[in-house]
Order: structure tokens, then C-alpha cells, then sequence
């Protein structure tokens, strides 16, 4: 299961200033790959943090998941 830790290595992130925002971007993101039948042993932090970039642009991309992370959860999802 992806942690803090692992997301923030896998986005290059340093300190622990945004610590406490890139949690609930992780929670988030956790939530979304869960409820698509993401099983937890799939949910790495790569994934996550491929998530988390996505969302967490300040508003940039409007809020949408990448076609690679809808992909890729897709994928893991079916078991492929």
C-alpha cells in the first residue's frame, strides 16, 4: 500500500511542509483505485503518486485523472 513517504520519493517532493495536503491527495487517490477494484496489494507508490500529481495542480488540469493513471487502474482492476 502506497505511504507518504513512498509518494513523495516517487514525485521528488522534499520537507514536510505540504506533508498533511499530499495526504489527503493520497487518501484520495487510494479511495478512487479501491473503489475501482483495485486490489491494495496493486496500489504502489508510483501509482499513487502518478495520481496525486494529477489532481494536485492547483487547479491547472481541472481536477482530472491522466488517461495513463485511468489506464493503468483499469488494468490492475482486471487483473491484467
Amino acid at each position: 500500500m502506497a505511504t507518504l513517504e513512498g509518494v513523495k520519493n516517487a514525485t521528488g517532493i522534499t520537507g514536510e511542509y505540504q506533508d498533511d495536503t499530499i495526504q489527503e491527495w493520497i487518501d484520495e487517490v487510494v479511495d478512487f483505485l479501491k473503489d475501482a477494484g483495485v486490489s491494495e496489494a496493486h496500489i504502489t507508490d508510483g501509482l499513487v503518486a502518478r495520481g496525486v500529481l494529477d489532481l494536485w495542480n492547483y487547479g491547472a488540469a481541472g481536477g482530472k485523472l491522466s488517461e495513463y493513471f485511468i489506464q493503468r487502474a483499469a488494468q490492475l482492476a482486471l487483473g491484467k
